[in-house]
């Protein structure tokens, strides 16, 4: 595994040198927006309203407008931000890992160290306290809320990204506010089918039946490919190497088929034996 972040956990007097890996990979199918009627790919470029000049990524900035007016801000502005060049992952607080709604949860990160006894000891901590490690860090010039915990029985430490507060939107249902009286029967029907349908949670009984469809889809539009006249020849020729060959017939039976006669016991004449040698058929 390839590591995305390389700095250091701190919670008091103990830092613990780590490094994020990714938790997650998508195993979706690649595709390209394409013209329908010819294939040809669709391309975007970066174009300049001003200049109507096409933009490389080097000389992109980013354009933020605040109270109307707007402000330019380089890639080296950012990187100058006293946030951007942290590389730790600095424990707020802790709480009971039941007390964060789920709706927070963001990316997942596996936490690796060379440093095992500290690493151990935080792990070993949270695990036993049945909580779970607040912190903020720094990924990809954003600071994110995130979560510190132990996963599996591994005892591996993950980090999962939190999305801020003010980006989970309230619900606003006006119809479900006055719900009605449900009945005796209700619930009890309700209830026997959740305890019919309940089960240990097993994720990999579950398979994404769309992408099998999509990719099932997508083969039967891919033309058969051409096999080239000399890999088609080469494939003919170890095709026959490998052909078992026919057996050779007894030479008395060979000798009858082809007319001539010989008795069951008798010396064979030396003309008969020259042409089976040679392989002479009718």
């Amino acid at each position: 595994m390839r590591a995305v972040w390389t700095g250091a956990v701190n919670f008091g007097l103990v830092n613990v040198p780590v490094k994020l890996y990714a938790a997650t990979e998508e195993h979706d199918l690649k595709s390209h927006l394409a013209h329908a009627h010819d294939g040809g790919r669709i391309r975007y470029r970066k174009v300049c309203e001003t200049c109507e000049e096409t933009v490389s990524t080097a000389d992109l900035a980013k354009l933020y407008e605040v109270d109307g007016q707007t402000a330019i801000v380089t890639n080296e502005d950012l990187a100058e931000l006293p946030s951007e060049q942290s590389k730790t992952i600095q424990v707020v607080e802790f709480v009971p890992a039941g007390e964060v709604d789920p709706i927070l949860y963001d990316k997942p990160y596996y936490v690796g160290s060379d440093s095992v006894r500290p690493y151990a000891l935080l792990a070993k901590v949270l695990a036993d306290a049945g909580k779970v490690a607040i912190v903020k860090v720094v990924l990809r010039s954003k600071e994110h809320l995130a979560v510190l915990r132990v996963t599996g029985k591994s005892q591996i430490l993950t980090l999962q990204t939190l999305r801020w507060p003010d980006e989970v939107r309230e619900p606003d249902f006006p119809k479900l506010d006055n719900r009605p009286e449900l009945s005796e029967a209700e619930l009890k029907v309700a209830a026997m089918l959740v305890e019919e349908l309940s089960a240990p949670f097993n994720p990999d009984k579950h398979q994404d039946t769309y992408k099998m469809e999509l990719r099932a889809l997508v083969e039967s539009k891919l033309e058969p490919l051409e096999v080239p006249d000399d890999v088609a020849d080469l494939v003919a020729k170890l095709e026959a190497s490998v052909k078992p060959k026919r057996a050779k017939p007894d030479i008395r039976t060979w000798a009858k088929a082809q007319g001539f006669k010989i008795s069951a016991r008798g010396r064979i004449p030396k003309d008969i034996v020259d042409k089976y040698n040679e392989g002479a058929m009718a």
